[in-house]
């Protein structure tokens, strides 16, 4: 029986592109789910707001040193908690896109 010629690549070779396809979906899958439940932490003010956010980019926790609220200067806070919140962020989009091209070079910017 001859052997069909699928464009160029032998079934063999389809097979085995095929099977590193899968394994390649199912790395980037594991570490997806692992950034995910990764947690990220940021200060701003010198440590006065401590804020943490997870791999969903989820705000899970905000501290505030007492000594940062002043009833008369509400803007400062707000300030604070904003700078704290977008670097903890930035922190987690930064480790995911790191993790990703780890497992599919090239591909990062994708995800």
């Amino acid at each position: 029986m001859a052997r069909q010629n699928f464009g160029g690549f032998g079934g063999g070779n389809m097979q085995q592109m095929m099977r590193q396809a899968q394994k390649l979906q199912q790395q980037l899958q594991e570490t997806q789910a692992k950034l995910e439940e990764a947690e990220y932490e940021a200060s701003s003010g010198g440590g006065m707001v401590q804020v943490k956010v997870n791999g969903k980019h989820e705000l899970v926790s905000i501290t505030i040193d007492p000594q940062v609220v002043d009833p008369d200067d509400i803007d400062m806070l707000q300030d604070l908690i904003l700078a704290a919140v977008n670097e903890a962020v930035r922190k987690g989009a930064e480790a995911q896109e790191t993790a990703m091209s780890r497992v599919a070079p090239g591909m990062g910017g994708l995800f």
